[in-house]
C-alpha cells in the first residue's frame, strides 16, 4: 500500500498495526535507523538561527507551562511593515540553555522533509496528520502529565528521553474533551521508557503522557494524528439533515418554558431523523468524506517554478511521472466531464480523457508519446502540460 514505507518505519508490522494497534494501544518500536532525514540537531539549528521563523512556528515550555511570547520573538521591518512576532534566536537559545523545551510547530507546513514523511503517514492510514518538534535540554521537563485529543506517533531523533504512559482519563477524547493536569497526574501507570534514537512510540488519543530528558539534549518529532472518527460522520450527516425543509423549522413558540412542548418537539425532530436516516445514500456520505480528505492535503510543490518555466519544452520524449505526495481523485460526474481532486483545486478535464489521466497519475514514469494510443500528438501534449502546470505530474530524469 503507497504510504507503508515511512509507517513501517514507525510500527514495524504495518498489518498487525491497523489491526490490533491503531486507535486501541500504544504500541512502541525500534527502527534500524534515526529520523534524521526527517529532522536533525543541525535542522533546527538552522530553522532556529538562520531562516526567520515566526509565531506560532516556535513556542518555549519552562516546567509544563507555556513561556510568554515577548520573552523569546522581537520586532522587525520587512519593506514597509512592521512584524512584531518574529523568532529572535538569541533569547530562544538562553532561555533553552536555562532549561526551556523549544518547540517547533506545524512542521509539516513549512519543513520539507517533514511535510513529505507526514504525507507518506497520511496516505498509508488515511488520515490527515500534523508535526511538532521537541528540543529539550538535559534533564528538563516539557509539559505535564496530559492527554492529547489525537494520536501521536513519537519519534525520537537525538538524545534520549523518559517516558510515563499512564490509563486514560477519557476513553477516546474528541477535541471539547480538555486534559485536566490534576486528574492525569493521577492515573495509574502503565508502563516508562527510555526513548532513544530511531525508538518511535504510538499513543492512542486519551492516553495520559509526560515525559523528561535523560543526559544530554533530547530532540523527538511528534506526528499527530488528526483522525476522521464517526463523530465527523455524524456531523456529515447533520449538515445534510440541513437540506430538509423538516429539519429547519422553528420550535413552538413558548417551548422554554413549556416542557411538554419541547420534549414533544425533540420526540418529532428524532423520529423524523430516523426516518429520514433510512434514505441517505451510506455510499454518497463517504464519497464526500474521501473527497473532504483529497482536497485538504496541501500540495508538495518541491521545484515546481522549473517545472512551470519548462512548461514550453515538453515533448514526446518527455519522461513525467505522478508527484511524489501528491493525493488526488477522479470523479466522472457528467457524460462530458471528468474532476480531477487535488489538494488545493478542482481540475475540469473532458470526459473522454479519463483514461489518459489514470494511466499518467499510476505512478510510473513514461514518457509523453506513451500516450500515443489514446491522444494524437498536440492534444496529449495538452493533456501533460495542464497535469504538470496544476501540480499532478512533474518531468522525471531519464532512469525515471
Amino acid at each position: 500500500m503507497q504510504g507503508d514505507d515511512a509507517l513501517a518505519r514507525c510500527v514495524g508490522d504495518v498489518d498487525a498495526f491497523r489491526e490490533n494497534s491503531f486507535g486501541v494501544a500504544p504500541h512502541r518500536w525500534r527502527h534500524a535507523g534515526a529520523f534524521a532525514d526527517v529532522l536533525s540537531l543541525a535542522d533546527v539549528d538552522h530553522a532556529l538561527t538562520g531562516s526567520g521563523l515566526r509565531r506560532p512556528a516556535v513556542r518555549l515550555v519552562r516546567d509544563g507551562e507555556v513561556l510568554p511570547p515577548a520573552d523569546y520573538t522581537k520586532s522587525a521591518r520587512t519593506g514597509a511593515s512592521r512584524i512584531d512576532d518574529l523568532v529572535d534566536a538569541g533569547r530562544a537559545l538562553d532561555l533553552f540553555a536555562d532549561g526551556a523545551t523549544v518547540v517547533l510547530q506545524g512542521l509539516q507546513r513549512w519543513w520539507p522533509p517533514a511535510a513529505a514523511f507526514c504525507r507518506q503517514l497520511e496516505v498509508g492510514l488515511g488520515h490527515p496528520m500534523q508535526a511538532n518538534a521537541y528540543l529539550t535540554p538535559p534533564g528538563a521537563a516539557g509539559l505535564a502529565p496530559h492527554h492529547d485529543t489525537h494520536d501521536v506517533f513519537v519519534l525520537q531523533v537525538a538524545g534520549t528521553k523518559h517516558w510515563t504512559v499512564r490509563e486514560p482519563v477519557v476513553d477516546t477524547p474528541l477535541p471539547r474533551h480538555v486534559s485536566d493536569h490534576a486528574a492525569a497526574a493521577g492515573q495509574p501507570v502503565l508502563f516508562e521508557a527510555v526513548m532513544e534514537p530511531g525508538d518511535t512510540l504510538y499513543l492512542p488519543r486519551g492516553f495520559v503522557h509526560s515525559a523528561a530528558a535523560q543526559q544530554g539534549v533530547s530532540l523527538h518529532l511528534t506526528i499527530g494524528i488528526l483522525a476522521t472518527t464517526v463523530h465527523d460522520v455524524l456531523r456529515q450527516l447533520v449538515d445534510r439533515a440541513g437540506d430538509e425543509v423538516a429539519f429547519r423549522r422553528s420550535l413552538p413558540p413558548g417551548w422554554p418554558d413549556d416542557t411538554d412542548a419541547a420534549t414533544a418537539a425533540v420526540k418529532s425532530a428524532v423520529a423524523d431523523l430516523v426516518e429520514w436516516l433510512g434514505s441517505v445514500d451510506p455510499g454518497d456520505v463517504a464519497a464526500t468524506l474521501s473527497d473532504r480528505f483529497v482536497t485538504n492535503r496541501t500540495p508538495l510543490l518541491d521545484g515546481q517554478l522549473l517545472e512551470v518555466a519548462a512548461l514550453a519544452d515538453l515533448d514526446d520524449d518527455t519522461l513525467v511521472v505522478r508527484r511524489a505526495g501528491a493525493v488526488t481523485a477522479l470523479r466522472l460526474d457528467e457524460p462530458d466531464r471528468l474532476r480531477l481532486l487535488l489538494g488545493d483545486r478542482v481540475v475540469v478535464l473532458p470526459a473522454p480523457v479519463e483514461p489518459a489521466v489514470r494511466r499518467l497519475l499510476d505512478g510510473a514514469a513514461r514518457p509523453v508519446g506513451d500516450l500515443a494510443d489514446m491522444l494524437d500528438g498536440p492534444s496529449r501534449l495538452v493533456l501533460v502540460r495542464r497535469l504538470v502546470r496544476e501540480g499532478a505530474l512533474r518531468t522525471a530524469p531519464p532512469d525515471g
